[in-house]
């Protein structure tokens, strides 16, 4: 079982927590992010590090609460200093993307009509120049570019037999052999 609540998390220098009641928001000189803690969840900051703990250990829903929080949290931090990026491949002949202003994304994947998929407010699109049929997404929480990647992937999903996809850079997909069962 993995103890990584009672882990404290490292602060950067230029990163800045404020709590209010229930409400946690960390500052950093360009980007902000906040986040809406449980009542039985308090923070300790001292120097440059936060730790996290609950009311009662024995709870198990409590537990749970602790670790999550704790994630988020790391992942905010991390987020703030350093931005989350999540790559997707396109692969089969007829597949195409296109992006339109950085918030825009048409696909052509082999349906009659393209698909329009317009990101969430601040996160960034953009085309590799050099491998064209890769998708990169940018930005600070770390949520939100996991989410708009699976929204990506979830038009076509992976097609083991004939090697169709929209996958996540190095996911593997177990490739099939076809029906062999006619052919003597």
């Amino acid at each position: 079982m993995s103890r990584i609540w009672k882990l404290p998390i490292n602060i950067p220098a230029q990163v800045n927590i404020w709590v209010t009641g229930n409400d946690v928001k960390i500052t950093w000189p360009k980007w902000e992010l906040s986040l809406e803690i449980k009542d039985f969840v308090s923070l300790n900051q001292e120097n440059s590090q936060l730790s996290v703990a609950i009311k009662n250990e024995n709870d198990k829903f409590q537990k749970w609460v602790w670790g999550l929080t704790r994630t988020l949290l790391w992942n905010m931090i991390t987020g703030v200093t350093t931005w989350f990026e999540k790559s997707l491949e396109i692969n089969w002949v007829w597949y195409k993307f296109e992006v339109v202003w950085t918030n825009k994304l048409i696909l052509s994947v082999g349906f009659s009509h393209k698909v329009e998929l317009i990101t969430p407010k601040w996160i960034s699109l953009s085309a590799d120049e050099k491998a064209k049929n890769m998708i990169y997404i940018k930005w600070i929480d770390k949520q939100q570019v996991w989410f708009f990647a699976a929204k990506i992937r979830a038009v076509k999903k992976p097609e083991p037999y004939k090697g169709k996809w929209i996958k996540y850079t190095g996911e593997y997909i177990r490739r099939k052999a076809g029906k062999t069962w006619g052919k003597k």
